[in-house]
């Protein structure tokens, strides 16, 4: 295999946890594989002469202190890469809309992006599970605060609420109808009926874990199982979430054979789903991470398989 110009598009890594990143190990073993690795924040993105490019440094990473070492910056033309990794974590704001199609416009016979800027852009992460309902919990989108009661009391007087943008369990709350401060929350999320927010039937197996399903090609490729405090709803590792070892079971195969094609449609390579009692609750694409859990609780290397799918993705030349 030739050595790849991969350039990396992903949030400052002077920040990043090298225990847990997973945009850091994936680089890491590119490395070890001989491939070339530049480093790029999505402000480095840019257009000129109507074409693509980017302001990028040649970097070196490393499991130490420092964890990372940059080389000169260089402006060149998006082009010039192999691969380049979108690597760039939630929310999906308007800087990031703008970044894909800036993406977008790179030719694809010179230079592959994981994932597709189109599929960024049209797999937004608390709305494309829409699409399959079902295998997805009973769902709402709305700003009206009186349909998200009218929901929650056809489900049994609960219901998760998520803001669109959201990620990482910011601003998911669990609401139920005999909480006294269930007008005042919704106002509060809705910004008084004026932001459309996502209801989702509340899922009692919550306590049991929100697993997490690596998939790659359309193939699960790794499970970790996101267990939430006593005292939260919410089972993200951001949020106060404890690990365990995930199991793929015959159930979450059922869900990737029929999310395969859709996905590889899109240019979603590397997903990851949330599910809960058998039901997406998710679909991860912008950054999907736990990658390094993963390997902790299976001692895998996950991101040798990730590796091997961008050197297939790489445009021959």
């Amino acid at each position: 295999m030739r050595a790849l110009k991969i350039g990396v598009v992903m949030d400052p890594i002077q920040n990043i946890d090298i225990n847990k990143d997973t945009t850091f190990v994936i680089m890491l073993e590119a490395q070890r594989r001989g491939h070339e690795l530049y480093y790029m924040e999505i402000q480095d993105l840019f257009i000129g002469d109507a074409q693509p490019g980017g302001t990028s440094r040649p970097v070196r990473v490393a499991r130490g202190r420092p964890h990372f070492e940059l080389g000169s910056l260089e402006s060149r033309a998006l082009a010039w890469f192999d691969v380049i990794l979108m690597r760039k974590d939630p929310p999906f704001d308007l800087e990031f809309f703008f970044a894909t199609h800036l993406l977008s416009l790179i030719d694809p016979k010179q230079c592959a992006v994981i994932n597709d800027p189109h599929g960024l852009r049209e797999a937004t992460e608390k709305l494309y599970a829409l699409n399959f309902p079902a295998i997805i919990p009973a769902s709402i989108v709305t700003s009206s605060i009186g349909r998200l009661k009218d929901f929650m009391d056809e489900h049994g007087g609960e219901m998760i609420l998520k803001p669109l943008e959201g990620a990482g369990g910011r601003g998911v709350v669990y609401l139920n109808r005999k909480d006294r401060n269930l007008n005042a929350l919704l106002e509060l999320v809705t910004m008084e009926g004026k932001v459309a927010v996502m209801g989702q039937r509340y899922l009692p197996e919550i306590r049991v874990g929100d697993k997490r399903v690596l998939v790659l090609n359309g193939e699960p490729i790794g499970a970790l199982l996101r267990v939430p405090r006593e005292d939260d709803n919410r089972a993200n590792i951001h949020a106060g979430g404890s690990s365990a070892r995930g199991e793929i079971t015959a159930r979450d195969r059922e869900i990737c054979v029929l999310l395969a094609e859709p996905f590889r449609k899109l240019g979603l390579y590397f997903v990851g789903l949330d599910i809960i009692g058998g039901l997406v609750t998710e679909v991860n694409v912008t950054s999907p991470t736990c990658v390094q859990e993963i390997n902790a609780f299976d001692k895998v290397q996950l991101e040798a398989k990730i590796v091997d799918f961008i050197e297939q993705k790489a445009p021959k030349s």
